[in-house]
């Protein structure tokens, strides 16, 4: 299930009072909110493309950018997996610029990496019914069908075909073990 974080803080203060002989002639408080809104999908779905390559985005996956104002999303082909990625507009700008940041431009290999990265993403916004459309372009290039599954990666959404999901998985006993490692070796 997805999970909008939220964080408040309010600021009260008292601004504006003036006095003298006339006594208070003017008291308002003004307030501010900041608001840090951290996106987390979780869980995976199954879904189906209709002909034309239209898929709805499931429920949970909505509701968590409807929470955190998100409207338009950026679809593209794993770097590592057979697979395609969504990215809400926010995410995809952050790693926009931390991938600029790093890459020199003066650099004709690290000019094409970005060039490649950013040629294969697509804008996709969801109509009114909660569909998006996924090109022939994307479907080709990680060999998807029809039948597809959503998996929350956090702060991303990744879109595989029924039949490579369960391929990447690793066995519950090697991935106990990877995991133990993983996380013992602070």
């Amino acid at each position: 299930m997805g999970i909008v974080e939220v964080l408040n803080i309010n600021y009260n203060k008292n601004v504006g009072e003036s006095g003298g002989m006339w006594g208070i002639v003017c008291n308002f408080v003004a307030e501010f909110q900041i608001l840090d809104v951290h996106m987390r999908f979780l869980g995976n779905y199954e879904a189906r493309c209709d002909a034309k390559g239209r898929v709805f985005l499931p429920a949970v996956f909505r509701k968590v950018l409807q929470g955190s104002g998100e409207e338009k999303l950026v679809l593209r082909r794993d770097v590592f997996q057979s697979c395609l990625v969504l990215y809400p507009e926010s995410v995809w700008n952050e790693q926009m610029d931390s991938l600029r940041a790093r890459l020199n431009r003066w650099d004709n290999k690290q000019q094409q990496v970005y060039r490649q990265f950013v040629s294969e993403a697509e804008l996709v916004q969801l109509d009114g019914n909660g569909r998006f459309l996924i090109s022939r372009r994307c479907m080709k290039a990680v060999e998807m069908e029809a039948d597809v599954r959503f998996v929350g990666m956090g702060d991303t959404i990744e879109i595989w075909s029924v039949k490579k999901a369960d391929e990447v998985l690793m066995d519950e006993k090697t991935f106990g073990e990877e995991l133990q490692r993983l996380l013992n070796e602070e």
